[in-house]
């Protein structure tokens, strides 16, 4: 571990640092893996029966769905980053090594939705270890319960 981040060099050793964190947060967990060229979301021209990269590995995606109040989940890319979205509200390139970090501060608390008088508007505030926040708009007709719950 760098400070409070993980170093998680492969799709695998993510998923296990996600069943590890569903587990402390006391969250159901569902895991499906997509393995191959031909099964991954980014590798849509991959040849027919192609599996493997040029380099001859196996692209591994996984998607991680979690229990539980917020609706969670995470889109693990071979490129070593990952779609997380929360309720309604898609957080795209977040780095694979972020993405227990993320989880631990939707799920203990810190994240919170800021709101804007002028012009109106919102948008979900992560924040993370070290001064990083990573921050996403949100449509206010997809404010769902959990997300007005964190309105400041």
């Amino acid at each position: 571990m760098i400070g409070d981040m993980e170093h998680l060099p492969t799709t695998e050793s993510a998923v296990t640092a996600l069943v590890a964190l569903a587990a402390e947060y006391a969250r159901e967990i569902e895991v499906t893996h997509d393995i191959g060229a031909d099964q991954t979301s980014r590798r849509s021209t991959a040849g027919l029966g192609v599996t493997t990269d040029p380099d001859g590995s196996l692209p591994h995606e996984a998607l991680v769905e979690f229990g539980g109040v917020p609706r969670v989940s995470v889109r693990l890319f071979p490129e070593d980053d990952a779609l997380i979205t929360v309720e309604t509200v898609e957080c795209p390139d977040i780095p694979r090594d972020d993405v227990p970090a993320f989880l631990r501060s939707v799920f203990g608390g810190p994240a919170y939705v800021r709101a804007r008088r002028f012009p109106p508007g919102y948008r979900l505030v992560v924040p993370l270890p070290g001064d990083r926040t990573y921050k996403e708009h949100v449509p206010m007709i997809l404010l769902t319960p959990w997300l007005s719950s964190r309105v400041r």
